[in-house]
């Protein structure tokens, strides 16, 4: 017997009487499951129903406010990456499938876009209430499908998505344009923000629940429909996220898509959407580029990242590697602002590198549930095969002073790891890992410290640690990076934004110039007499 809870959530002639929504044994959302009856309802906190079934768990497309299957009937298998063991599958969303998700969102655009900034704010607070009503399912779902650690994804990732979708309900109201005099003689010019319409978006698997949080609420703020996808390996939270929304928003307002490479790539080519939004790799973001721009649409791109924080000599060390750890080893690496790149003052680098591989050796990774690791596994076998890799391909100048190992026991677990003595043209001085790998440079002064922060394709964040505040100032202006942080690292809030320079991005998430980026400007000019 397994343990579900299920529901339904609308009635619709071409589903069929047994589909069902599911949130049993496995956290998530849909799978055709029979019928229960009442009187089976077990486990308090989640009103289950026991059901006499041991199908694995099917995820479903919801679109227009139902989930649907696809025409193909392909299907991705679903691993748990904390047990390495398959779970479920969710489905392959090929041309015809995108195609009528894409008209189902634009048949929902002209009345989305005509409703008020006051009826998108009260649907926005609602989505929030209603995150932090199914927190716990939130919590589970993306725990299922990323292997992070419980604690974090309910004391910090939900929290910043939930924050986020408030802070987009505000300022739905609050997208102002501008008023001008009579630049034309008689006559009077006003600029005002309008939907773009259909939106298109695909997220990465580092940050699920959080990211399409917030790429959904700036797009719904100001008055545009979506279509999202999530990573082919991380769907679950995004689904339920969407199986939310689609309570609180009119029918094809929210939808999402599942589905690989392929997938995105239809909705690229897709005539009906004016923005595409993708948080994925350099090599991702040009494509996309690439693709939009022969259509001449807009492109939201949030690319990689390769952080570099710069430890000077009257840093606090101890401090800056208490936090420099926890940036660089938390959800194990597999985040684009990571610090991964440490470069440190000739004056305090051997206690730098002292205290950061103490500091690597006790942090364990392990399961969601486990309550002393510190971090957890990484995304798939692929993405554990990438960090060993690199490290193979260490030069022999680099030192290995903690980690540097997979884990023998079921799951796709790496050792923190860090390599000391990196130079600056080195391979993982200058790529992205996505994995819990930290390099140590030396560096003798400011200036150099500068030329090799900057040295590298990305510019996303830095950090400067520092107890010099002209300095601190000085460099925040001259590193090349969308946010610099002094003396902490890796603390993001939904009032400022998310940007980046060089290959990292060129868009701006949360905050007010997030919303903006979801509008497009009209000018109106009135001509009332000479």
């Amino acid at each position: 017997m397994c343990v579900r809870r299920t529901r339904l959530i609308r009635d619709q002639p071409w589903h069929g009487e047994g589909l069902r929504r599911n949130w049993g044994g496995g956290p998530g959302p849909f799978t055709q499951v029979p019928k229960c009856p009442l009187s089976q309802r077990v486990t308090p906190g989640f009103r289950a129903w026991r059901c006499g079934v041991t199908t694995a768990l099917q995820l479903e497309n919801v679109v227009g406010g139902v989930r649907t299957g696809t025409l193909a009937g392909e299907v991705l298998p679903l691993v748990d990456p904390s047990t390495g063991e398959e779970f479920g599958t969710s489905p392959v969303t090929r041309w015809m499938d995108v195609d009528a998700a894409m008209h189902v969102a634009a048949g929902a655009c002209e009345s989305w876009a005509s409703t008020t900034p006051q009826d998108r704010q009260r649907a926005l607070l609602a989505l929030a209430e209603a995150m932090e009503s199914r927190a716990e399912d939130l919590v589970s779902a993306e725990c299922r499908v990323t292997g992070k650690q419980r604690s974090h994804v309910a004391e910090v990732e939900l929290p910043l998505a939930v924050d986020a979708v408030r802070f987009y309900a505000s300022a739905a109201r609050l997208l102002e344009g501008g008023a001008a005099g009579e630049y034309v003689a008689g006559s009077t010019s006003f600029a005002r923000r309008e939907p773009i319409g259909v939106v298109a978006q695909v997220t990465s698997w580092t940050h699920p629940l959080l990211l399409a949080a917030s790429k959904i609420a700036p797009a719904v703020a100001a008055g545009n429909t979506v279509v999202i996808k999530p990573a082919e390996t991380t769907p679950l939270s995004t689904l339920l996220l969407v199986e939310l929304a689609a309570e609180h928003f009119p029918p094809g307002v929210v939808n999402v898509i599942c589905g690989d490479r392929d997938s995105g790539r239809a909705m690229v080519a897709h005539a009906v959407p004016g923005m595409f939004s993708i948080t994925g790799t350099v090599r991702s973001g040009m494509e996309v580029a690439g693709a939009v721009a022969a259509d001449l649409k807009r492109a939201h791109l949030q690319l990689g990242g390769k952080a570099p924080a710069l430890v000077f000599e009257d840093a606090d060390v101890e401090a800056a590697a208490d936090r420099l750890c926890a940036a660089a080893f938390g959800n194990a690496g597999q985040s684009c602002t990571a610090s991964s790149r440490v470069l440190v003052a000739d004056e305090v680098y051997d206690e730098m590198v002292d205290a950061v591989a103490r500091r690597a050796r006790w942090m364990r990774p392990g399961p969601p549930e486990d309550i002393d690791a510190a971090f957890g596994p990484l995304n798939s076998a692929g993405q554990r095969d990438v960090v060993e890799s690199h490290l193979d391909r260490l030069p022999a100048h680099a030192r290995v002073v903690a980690g540097g190992r997979r884990l023998d026991r079921p799951g796709f677990f790496h050792e923190a790891t860090v390599v000391a003595d990196m130079e600056q043209e080195d391979e993982l001085v200058q790529h992205e890992v996505l994995g819990p790998v930290m390099s140590l440079q030396r560096f003798s002064g400011e200036q150099q410290a500068l030329e090799w922060a900057n040295g590298v394709r990305y510019g996303l964040v830095a950090s400067v640690w520092t107890r010099d505040h002209a300095r601190a100032m000085r460099l925040s202006r001259q590193v090349q990076a969308g946010t610099v942080w002094i003396n902490t690292h890796d603390q993001v809030v939904a009032e400022m934004p998310h940007s980046g320079f060089k290959h990292s991005a060129s868009a701006r998430d949360f905050g007010r110039f997030g919303l903006e980026e979801y509008s497009r400007v009209k000018h109106v000019l009135s001509h009332w007499g000479e």
